[in-house]
């Protein structure tokens, strides 16, 4: 009895390894560097595709803020280090997700009431479940203030640049 139980539990195990690698087979992970909120930050955008479904984005955006009130990205703070090639030592490279409090704050006084990484799950959110060329197809119909309207939860007049920077990290995936 106990063979057959074992030789039941060795079968399945080895057909839940085979069904779970058939079925990642066809997941792919793309990451871009793009340029979707001006020219004194950059946007990091990954997105793991399910052939050409988006079924996971991520979205966060990098610029300088000020190291007395930011944390800055790894090893920002070591002067003979990374942050010796900084131009100005009183600012560090810094994620605006990791500094969402800070940086909604600053948000808040232009007049926005959505947090910076709200935004973003927003814009991720309204990205997952569509494919690349149903993403295209919307960029292509709506205007930049259009899509602020689109994508429900997400108020940056640069909605358009995120989903466009999702959109490139889904055509490089691999």
């Amino acid at each position: 009895m106990k063979k057959a139980l074992n030789l039941v539990l060795v079968a399945v195990l080895v057909l839940g390894i085979f069904a779970s690698s058939a079925l990642a087979a066809d997941l792919k992970v793309g990451k871009v560097e793009w340029a979707a909120h001006g020219n004194k930050c950059f946007t990091i955008a990954f997105v793991v595709l399910d052939g050409d479904t988006i079924i996971r984005a991520y979205i966060d955006e990098y610029q300088f803020l000020p190291a007395a009130e930011a944390v800055g990205v790894p090893n920002s703070d070591v002067a003979n280090g990374f942050a010796a090639d900084f131009a100005n030592p009183e600012r560090v490279l810094a994620s605006k997700k990791v500094n969402n409090e800070y940086y909604s704050n600053n948000m808040a006084k232009a007049g926005s009431t959505v947090a910076i990484a709200d935004n973003f799950r927003a814009i991720e959110a309204f990205a997952e479940g569509k494919t690349v060329a149903e993403l295209e197809n919307i960029l292509a119909s709506y205007s930049k203030t259009e899509l602020v309207d689109t994508v429900t939860g997400a108020t940056l007049v640069d909605t358009d640049g995120y989903l466009r920077a999702i959109v490139e990290a889904a055509k490089v995936a691999q």
